[in-house]
């Protein structure tokens, strides 16, 4: 009869993963959250550190869920940019889910969820290759995010007792005072590089590493101030 060799590190990991859903499930109202669902959908390194934080799982997805939906709601005034991928508004997207955090957990473990989010975004990017699926992510969005990231985190140590109104309000005050970054686009929404030249979609289809540049976060205002002249 042969024996099934298990190693240390899958018993580990099935005894985590076990640990993880024996807390939180039966808390959790399943008609607000399928934690199932969301655990499932999340990237490797994001289970990781869910299966080693499992008592601020729960309110990290609930302030996830927050960010996502200020964001969206951003996204459909003239406050900001409006652009979700690579501008203003993702700039807030990252740097206000990394300020929320801190206010409530220890910065550290916001900084290490931002930086599984992005080894997660790398290993999508793996993936989507071999599927030849295109609007990946690249390592440009990643600086951009884990640039944000920071910023977040730095407000959100200094603003402990704010409001979300209020957190947000200054979040969106440091984008348009440039301390943010953005990827470097012209006014129609076309990535340039870092000579204000076009970039060709073909030279970023499929490419982890490209020209796209960043720039400091009130980028779009300065352009539309130059054209006005």
């Amino acid at each position: 009869m042969k024996l099934i060799s298990i190693s240390k590190k899958a018993i580990i990991r099935t005894l985590l993963v076990s640990l993880y859903l024996s807390i939180l499930i039966p808390s959790l109202n399943a008609q607000k959250y399928n934690l199932l669902k969301e655990f499932k959908n999340i990237s490797r390194p994001e289970k990781w550190w869910v299966i080693f934080h499992p008592f601020i799982a729960k309110k990290t997805l609930y302030l996830t869920k927050e960010t996502l939906w200020s964001a969206d709601s951003l996204k459909k005034t003239d406050i900001l940019d409006g652009d979700i991928s690579g501008g203003q508004v993702d700039a807030f997207k990252h740097s206000y889910w990394m300020a929320l955090l801190t206010q409530n957990f220890k910065w550290r473990k916001a900084r290490n969820l931002g930086k599984a989010h992005e080894k997660g975004n790398y290993i999508t990017f793996k993936k989507g290759i071999k599927r030849g699926k295109e609007n990946l992510p690249d390592k440009i969005s990643s600086e951009m995010d884990l640039w944000n990231n920071r910023k977040g985190i730095e407000i959100g140590l200094d603003n402990k007792n704010s409001s979300r109104t209020q957190l947000q309000e200054i979040i969106i005050d440091s984008i348009k005072a440039g301390n943010m970054k953005i990827i470097k686009k012209d006014s129609s929404g076309k990535f340039m590089d870092k000579n204000n030249n076009i970039i060709p979609p073909d030279r970023l289809k499929g490419r982890w590493e490209n020209n796209k540049c960043l720039v400091p976060s009130d980028y779009h205002g300065r352009l539309k101030k130059h054209e006005i002249r």
